[in-house]
């Protein structure tokens, strides 16, 4: 299993995979209404992403508890390292754009 910050493979809008260079992890649920929403976003504006549901995989739950103060709060996105609690597409692009590594 990967550890939480790990790159890997990533899902796109049209289900085909790639290299998720830029580091963005998106921590989510199923039931989590903000989740859908933002996965959406994410997949109308082309940007990959790595999924992990802190449900399925409670050990990354666990460290989002310890970059929210305790919460595990969905959806938290880790770009390139830092972590943004229920961000905005917005917020994920302009973190993508201050990271080294996104080309």
């Amino acid at each position: 299993m990967a550890k939480p910050g790990s790159t890997g493979t990533s899902r796109t809008a049209n289900g085909g995979t790639v290299q998720n260079a830029a580091g963005v992890t998106l921590y989510t649920t199923q039931w989590c209404g903000y989740c859908r929403s933002l996965k959406r976003r994410l997949d109308e504006a082309g940007l990959p992403y790595r999924e992990v549901d802190i449900e399925a995989s409670p050990e990354f739950g666990e460290a989002i508890e310890r970059v929210t103060g305790g919460f595990r709060t969905v959806p938290t996105a880790e770009v390139c390292g830092t972590y943004l609690v229920n961000p905005s597409l917005e917020e994920i692009v302009q973190a993508l754009e201050r990271c080294p590594s996104y080309s």
